[in-house]
């Protein structure tokens, strides 16, 4: 029973970070989702932009910014909640490592799709 505890307290220092990105993650999410809902909803006129008023929007440096930030920080923020519910079913110490390698190849994927996406949109003629 020790055993198990020690090695729960030498994890600890992992987990903490973990918790602490997906808290700042989440109050990430909310400045950023506010802004978008504004730009994309508020501010445009009718309420919703078309595709060509989406890739006029994007190419505005800031938006751009502020759009890819709000990619990773989705993506991280989801990752992380996956992470921490599969790490709840009690994985092992090689468990737990392989499902971060996993989820942080997938989250690597699902960003470097989402900057393709988005350089294949403004590029497009």
């Amino acid at each position: 029973m020790e055993t198990h505890m020690d090695e729960a307290a030498a994890r600890a220092p992992a987990a903490s970070w973990a918790w602490i990105w997906q808290a700042i993650t989440g109050l990430g999410l909310i400045g950023l989702l506010t802004l978008h809902m504004v730009a994309q909803h508020f501010v445009a006129e009718g309420g919703i932009r078309d595709y060509a008023d989406v890739v006029a929007y994007l190419r505005h440096p800031v938006i751009l910014v502020l759009e890819v930030l709000f990619l990773i920080t989705v993506t991280a923020h989801a990752l992380l909640g996956v992470r921490a519910v599969l790490f709840d079913l009690g994985l092992s110490e090689s468990g737990e490592r392989r499902v971060t390698q996993v989820l942080w190849v997938i989250g690597v994927l699902t960003v470097g799709y989402g900057f393709w996406l988005t350089w294949a949109i403004l590029n497009h003629p």
